[in-house]
């Protein structure tokens, strides 16, 4: 049995052939059966979405374009990072879903039991207990939670997580990737079933409630907030922080999230951008009339998922690879504040790899600015 159990590879060539045969090099070790890849939207998509496919050839190969790269030396931008995995300790099966607006709970069932049946066929280990479900969305499509919810009614207690697609932060257009072709509205569901020990989380790093506003105007199908406590949503927003309209930005929006409260806990709902026309706001997440959004005060960015990781460790040992959906909002706060030589190192002692997301999946929930993943370990399950 090979010792390899995943590689990380990194390409920051600019061409896409360069990209895809630097990424190939990297990653080109026996028993190589599954490669996902993150990838800068900035590449020219259907040049690189050939070169990927000649270049990997029997390979399975899925990914999705980011609003950033998370590797283990930090944070990239207008990169490639790619995981390799061994089918000595993997058995991973994808499927696509090319609409998501018409994904319903047959299709969701469909889904889970081809994913079950692909993976079983590889005769590694039994699904139960041994298999995680990892989500890659259109990052821009309004039918994510929907998705999500119908996913989750068929996945038999699977554990679940994943990330939404990014666009380098253009809101333009985001694509997932799925054997030789970059798609929009579409999804890809990847079940991993696996020898080695695994832990699915979540965590965010909420401090104190403050002050509530309640969504008075809305449209749930475009995520959009006409007014906040009967008031044109970009200027109650702004009058909130005591700042000028013209100043508000993904920045500003990172650093001062607004949350809805959902069984005792907060859960963020990040703003997307403000629409000048007529000074509302488009969300990341579903927003409906009636709900309450509430200011939050964030506490530390690194204490939660430094204490989240450490208590996975103790509980499993070295880490061999933490998959991460680490939200671009998180990523703003930390470039504003300075702090990219702390995701360094945490990258580093964790081993960590993926991508900066527009959303954040958790079983069957789409929430925002939030660090989810799998942390999974080096030792076998037993």
């Amino acid at each position: 049995m090979s010792t390899i159990k995943t590689i990380t590879a990194v390409s920051n060539a600019t061409d896409p052939f360069l990209a895809s045969q630097e990424l190939y090099q990297q990653l080109n070790q026996d028993n190589i059966c599954f490669v996902l890849f993150y990838c800068s939207s900035t590449y020219a998509l259907d040049t690189l979405a050939k070169t990927m496919e000649d270049t990997f050839k029997e390979t399975k190969i899925v990914g999705c374009t980011t609003a950033g790269e998370v590797t283990q030396q930090g944070y990239e931008q207008h990169s490639i990072v790619a995981i390799g995995f061994s089918s000595d300790y993997f058995a991973i099966s994808a499927q696509l879903i090319e609409s998501m607006e018409k994904f319903d709970t047959i299709n969701a069932q469909s889904t889970i039991n081809e994913l079950v049946e692909d993976c079983q066929s590889r005769d590694l280990t039994a699904i139960k207990n041994n298999s995680f479900l990892l989500t890659l969305l259109d990052g821009l499509s309004s039918n994510e939670e929907q998705f999500l919810v119908t996913l989750n009614s068929a996945t038999r207690g699977i554990p679940h997580f994943g990330g939404s697609a990014g666009d380098d932060i253009n809101l333009a257009k985001t694509h997932v990737y799925y054997q030789g072709n970059f798609y929009q509205n579409a999804a890809i569901v990847i079940m991993v079933n696996t020898t080695l020990s695994f832990e699915v989380f979540n965590c965010h790093h909420i401090a104190l409630p403050t002050e509530k506003l309640v969504v008075t105007s809305a449209d749930a199908d475009s995520r959009t907030v006409y007014e906040l406590n009967a008031e044109p949503a970009a200027l109650e927003y702004a009058k909130l922080l005591n700042m000028d309209l013209k100043d508000l930005s993904p920045e500003v929006f990172s650093l001062n999230p607004l949350a809805v409260k959902v069984g005792g806990q907060y859960y963020i709902r990040s703003i997307q951008k403000v629409n000048e026309a007529d000074l509302s706001l488009t969300f990341y997440c579903a927003v409906d009339v009636g709900i309450v959004l509430t200011a939050v005060e964030m506490g530390d960015i690194f204490d939660p998922v430094t204490q989240k990781l450490d208590e996975i460790s103790h509980r499993y040992g070295k880490p061999e690879l933490v998959l991460a959906c680490d939200c671009f909002l998180r990523r703003l706060e930390i470039e504003q504040k300075g702090l990219e030589n702390k995701v360094k190192k945490l990258n580093a002692k964790y081993n960590i790899a993926g991508f900066n997301t527009y959303g954040e999946h958790i079983n069957g929930t789409h929430l925002n600015q939030t660090f989810t993943g799998v942390y999974i370990a080096g030792g076998i399950n037993e």
